[in-house]
C-alpha cells in the first residue's frame, strides 16, 4: 500500500511541474578514469577495463606482452568468445594508421590522456542554459567548448 501511495505522490509532483523542470533526469555516474591503471589479473578484468577504455574520451596506453607500447585513442573493440579472438582498434598519437591489438596480447593498460569529456555532462549544459535564461538572454545557444 505504501508503494502505491508513493507512486501516486510522484505522479502528482510531476503534474505540478513544467516540462522544462522535469526534462532533466538522473543518468549514470561517470567514473573519473584519468590516470587509472587497472589490474588485468584475469579475463573478466581485461574485458571490463577495455570496455571502460572504449567509453573513455582520452588517450590510453597499451603495453603488449612483448614490451611494445601503443598510445592513442581506442575507438573500437570487438569482443569474441576468447581473449585471442577479441581485439581493440586504436588510432595512435604519432601515426594515423589504425592499429589492431588482440586482448590476449595486452599486458597492461593505462588511461594516460586527458579525458576531453570530463565535466561536460548534460547537467552542466542545462545549468548553463538556465543561467543564461535567468539573466534574460534571448535565442540562447550553448556552444561546445573548444578542445586543446
Amino acid at each position: 500500500m505504501a508503494t502505491e501511495q508513493q507512486e501516486h505522490l510522484k505522479i502528482e509532483q510531476l503534474r505540478s511541474q513544467s516540462a522544462d523542470e522535469i526534462e532533466v533526469i538522473a543518468g549514470r555516474e561517470k567514473e573519473n578514469l584519468e590516470g587509472w591503471i587497472p589490474a588485468l589479473a584475469g579475463e573478466a578484468e581485461v574485458r571490463e577495463a577495455l570496455e571502460k577504455a572504449f567509453d573513455y574520451r582520452g588517450d590510453v596506453t597499451i603495453t603488449r606482452k612483448d614490451g611494445t607500447t601503443v598510445e592513442g585513442y581506442l575507438f573500437d573493440r570487438r569482443s569474441g568468445n576468447s581473449l585471442g579472438d577479441s581485439f581493440v582498434r586504436i588510432i595512435p598519437v604519432k601515426d594515423k594508421a589504425k592499429v589492431n591489438v588482440s586482448y590476449a596480447d595486452i599486458a597492461a593498460l593505462a588511461f594516460t590522456g586527458r579525458d576531453t569529456a570530463a565535466g561536460k555532462t548534460f547537467d552542466a549544459w542545462v545549468k548553463k542554459y538556465w543561467e543564461k535564461k535567468a539573466a534574460g538572454e534571448k535565442n540562447i545557444q550553448i556552444e561546445p567548448e573548444k578542445l586543446d
